[in-house]
């Protein structure tokens, strides 16, 4: 795909500059990285990463002469309500990371002194969880929503293409945290599938195997929260320097206008 500016003239031809050429590496880089079939919190913290650097290479490109001239308030207008939705998606992540990493240091803290009620903190925890799982769903299915209704044209490409891998890398993120729909009520009927049982915590991941222990009231590992709680953290991280980068984003855009 290549990025290129038209100007309002019709005599003006189209500009391919080495900034474009540098996004649509960006971009094609961001694709392939979301058919890739690992599924880790290091690989999402990655492509959070390099999202990152994808919206800081946007703000270059908005700095351009060129750019200023290729788009139309309405046009920008689109952007920033764009960036806006962006923007509400690490909200709602960052509220459950929030309300997750709370929950655990409860739950922490009454195995450290060895007394409280440890099973109330774990409902309380799961009940999160719970919440936590609906509000994915109802976010991304008005998103979805939203995205078939939106008719882009063609001089928006590049930033709408931003957009949607974006929004591809929180439907994963949103996933990995939900876990396996499959293997979410797992300990409920372990002892009747015990094969069941074997395949989800071969594809438990640092959300779900924490989920399992809690579920099935086994002896709880500390140290698969502690390793829950650096994932969150870095998870936490990610999108907070998303979020910086969508501002300076957003205030290039209202610049322009």
């Amino acid at each position: 795909m290549a990025v290129s500016f038209h100007g309002r003239s019709n005599s003006v031809p189209s500009i391919q500059h080495p900034q474009a050429a540098h996004i649509d590496e960006q971009l094609t880089r961001l694709r392939s990285s979301e058919a890739a079939s690992s599924s880790s919190s290091s690989f999402i913290y990655q492509r959070l990463s390099n999202l990152q650097d994808l919206h800081d290479s946007l703000v270059k490109l908005l700095r351009l002469s060129i750019s200023n001239q290729a788009l139309s308030q309405d046009q920008i207008e689109k952007l920033l309500d764009g960036s806006l939705r962006i923007l509400d998606l690490c909200n709602v992540a960052k509220d459950a990371f929030s309300q997750m990493k709370e929950g655990l240091k409860e739950i922490q803290s009454i195995l450290r002194r060895k007394r409280g009620d440890l099973s109330a903190e774990v409902k309380k925890y799961l009940a999160i969880r719970k919440f936590m799982k609906k509000s994915f769903q109802k976010v991304l299915k008005n998103l979805k929503v939203f995205q078939n209704k939106d008719n882009t044209d063609e001089s928006l490409v590049v930033f709408r293409e931003a957009e949607a891998v974006t929004i591809a890398l929180f439907e994963s993120l949103f996933s990995f945290m939900s876990g396996s729909k499959a293997c979410v009520k797992w300990p409920l009927v372990s002892k009747l599938m015990s094969q069941n049982k074997s395949t989800c915590e071969a594809e438990a991941n640092e959300f779900t195997r924490v989920d399992f222990e809690f579920q099935s009231e086994k002896s709880l590992k500390m140290e698969d929260v502690q390793i829950l709680e650096s994932c969150i953290q870095d998870l936490e991280d990610g999108i907070e320097s998303l979020s910086k980068s969508l501002i300076k984003y957003r205030v290039s855009l209202l610049n322009i206008l």
